[in-house]
């Protein structure tokens, strides 16, 4: 079995508020850290009623203070919002405190509607059309200090100055970002739970392009997939229900909080709606962990994933919890039961 790992977006639902979401997250990381999870990563959005991580950065640090083994990073840091140098200067700071524990995971988009990506970048020097290229040679050449001889940022260094940056990752839900990775040779994350292309297509095609770096010798890649699972399939259906709505809502470009498995119940779909969920549930994994395992197993084999990362949209919290405990009891502890068994 590969490595699981966790994406959290902080939930907020209709009853628990930002600020709430934002130490359910702590919580939740405390809780899975002794799981054998992998990775603990965070998304950055902005101005939307269902996501509170605006600053992952910040939530990076906090989580990492309280864990012990799960490394932490972002998934991702929307680069377009932020100078390179920032996002450098505080990667490095998080790696000097929490040292071969963080990850730096970047995005293309932005992360949020188009005027508030317009707020965000106001005083910055904005450019037309996509800068993310631009951007992120800025980021690596922070890194590597490769500045022409006479760029006014030669003699700027990135502080801390004697600490890198911690292992880089791009995200992607096309092949842009998957040919990108491959050819410069970086981690890939794929986000499998809300792209329209093709999950296999895009992991053949990192793994096709990829080039030995300074960041990675070889490819690694990540499927990040939506996952609710319970002690039951009637039950997991009932909580996965509210992440249906909400996706149905979201299509309809309406943003509300994570509703109740009551409210989803008592939702008046139409037979078009209907429809739409039954689309969507392609990239929803809902069932007992043997379910589950069932209904994953294919796509991690098809797309050759190196780590499965999981994000969970459940109304209450600690079903949440739970949802991740009874994927690594059966995923993580079964694999590991297996070494065992051989190396005895």
């Amino acid at each position: 079995m590969v490595p699981l790992s966790v994406l959290d977006l902080a939930f907020v639902t209709t009853s628990t508020p930002p600020s709430a979401a934002l130490r359910n997250s702590i919580d939740l990381a405390r809780h899975v850290d002794g799981f054998g999870y992998r990775r603990y990563w965070i998304a950055e959005h902005h101005n939307l009623p269902s996501v509170a991580i605006a600053a992952p950065d910040i939530l990076i640090g906090q989580i990492a203070a309280v864990t012990q083994k799960i490394r932490v990073g972002s998934g991702g840091i929307m680069l377009p919002n932020h100078a390179p140098l920032i996002v450098a200067e505080r990667f490095r700071t998080l790696e000097a405190l929490f040292p071969g524990r963080i990850d730096l995971g970047l995005g293309r988009a932005p992360g949020t509607d188009g005027v508030t990506a317009v707020a965000l970048r106001r005083r910055q020097d904005r450019r037309e059309g996509d800068d993310f290229l631009e951007r992120l040679q800025e980021l690596l050449l922070w890194e590597t200090g490769g500045w022409p001889g006479n760029h006014p940022f030669r003699n700027v260094v990135a502080m801390p100055s004697d600490v890198r940056l911690p292992p880089l990752y791009l995200l992607g839900s096309s092949d842009y970002s998957a040919e990108l990775a491959g050819r410069i040779g970086m981690g890939f994350a794929f986000a499998h739970h809300f792209a329209t292309y093709d999950a296999v297509a895009a992991m053949r095609d990192y793994r096709l392009k990829f080039q030995p770096s300074a960041w990675r010798e070889a490819p690694h890649a990540i499927l990040a997939v939506a996952v609710v699972c319970a002690e039951t399939q009637a039950e997991a259906e009932r909580l996965a229900s509210s992440m249906e709505l909400n996706w149905l809502r979201r299509a309809q470009g309406e943003y509300h909080p994570l509703p109740s498995p009551e409210e989803a119940a008592a939702y008046p779909y139409t037979d078009q709606d209907r429809a739409r969920m039954r689309k969507s549930r392609e990239r929803l994994f809902v069932g007992t962990p043997e379910s589950v395992e069932m209904q994953l197993m294919p796509l991690m084999d098809a797309t050759q994933a190196d780590e499965v990362m999981i994000t969970t949209a459940i109304y209450d919290h600690a079903a949440r919890k739970r949802s991740y405990e009874l994927m690594a009891d059966h995923f993580i502890a079964k694999a590991s039961s297996g070494v065992a068994a051989a190396s005895a």
